[in-house]
């Protein structure tokens, strides 16, 4: 089975009273966090926006059993390198 994506969920204020939720995911190759998407409308409340993050976060993992998986790599493909 592929890993567990490492994908997070934080709420951003860029102004007070307006909450966005955002997802994050790791990149091994270069150990950073990228943005994978975030909120277009802000909540009113900072527990809104977080709830509204994970919504957007299992929709990542077609099966809430295991969770956002990595995309299997094609066996039938020669390595690089």
């Amino acid at each position: 089975m592929p890993p567990i994506r490492r994908i997070a969920v934080h709420v951003d204020e860029p102004a007070p009273g307006q909450f966005y939720w955002v997802l994050m995911e790791k990149s091994d190759a270069a150990r950073r966090w990228d943005k994978l998407e975030s909120s277009e409308e802000p909540c009113n409340l900072w527990l809104d926006a977080l709830e509204a993050g994970v919504r957007a976060l299992t929709g990542y993992a077609p099966d809430e059993r295991v969770g956002p998986r990595e995309t299997a790599e094609d066996e039938n493909v020669d390595p690089v390198g």
